[in-house]
């Protein structure tokens, strides 16, 4: 799993030379594809982890009426909304060369 904790991702919207981004694959849309995929499995990742630990602060009545405001649940909420996004760490995963990829069209090829 990812450290999002420290993973230098950009918080804002950054501009990205385009050549580091297709460098590995010679080709953008592929390098986008791979990166877009690696940014679903982050974001289901970080949603997973903070299901769990929201979940440690649940609360199950049968009242609708009691609704406790957890001071350490809107932490962990706060913290989560100001981590880089998912994409962004994904780009920064690709952009230091963290992503394993293989193109299984060019073994098809090889065989």
């Amino acid at each position: 799993m990812i450290d999002i904790k420290n993973s230098g991702a950009p918080v804002s919207t950054t501009t990205i030379d385009k050549n580091l981004i297709d460098e590995r694959t010679n080709n953008i849309y592929e390098a986008i594809s791979i990166i877009s995929k690696r940014a679903i499995q982050i974001n289901g990742d970080v949603r997973k982890e903070l299901l769990e630990k929201l979940d440690e602060f649940a609360t199950y009545n049968d009242s609708l009426e009691e609704i406790f405001e957890n001071k350490e649940q809107i932490e962990v909420s706060k913290f989560y909304e100001k981590l880089p996004k998912p994409h962004a760490m994904a780009v920064q995963e690709w952009l230091e060369d963290k992503i394993y990829y293989r193109n299984t069209k060019d073994e098809e090829i090889e065989n």
